[in-house]
This record gives C-alpha cells, sequence and structure tokens, in this order.
C-alpha cells in the first residue's frame, strides 16, 4: 500500500454500473478480469495501461507499453 501511496494512485472501486456493462460486453476477451478493467474504462471515461492488443476491440483508449 506504501507504493501505491508513493505513486499517487487512485484506487478505483468496482461499481455494480461496472459489473453490469462487463456481463454484456461483446466476447472479444474472455478474460474475466480484463473485460471489468474495460467496463470500468468505458464507464469512467479512462485509458487503461495495456500491452493486450484484445482491449482494442472495445474501442477504448489505449497506453501501450
Amino acid at each position: 500500500m506504501e507504493r501505491v501511496l508513493a505513486l499517487g494512485v487512485t484506487l478505483l472501486p468496482i461499481e455494480l454500473s461496472h459489473i453490469l456493462l462487463s456481463s454484456s460486453l461483446p466476447h472479444h476477451h474472455s478474460d474475466p478480469f480484463d473485460r471489468m478493467l474495460i467496463a470500468q474504462a468505458m464507464e469512467e471515461n479512462l485509458p487503461v495501461l495495456t500491452c493486450d492488443p484484445q482491449f482494442a476491440a472495445y474501442g477504448i483508449e489505449t497506453i501501450w507499453q
């Protein structure tokens, strides 16, 4: 937790709207955790830091590393 605080990271809670959206997403990606990240990015209009090319199928902004 100290590292998270030192980096200034804000933790994003999983909301019911994220759960509902993740369950209704097209199945471009089968990993449930990644689908939750995608739903959160869509709902909160946030980019996702990823090197997974499957995220692009959802039309969200990605930051590639």
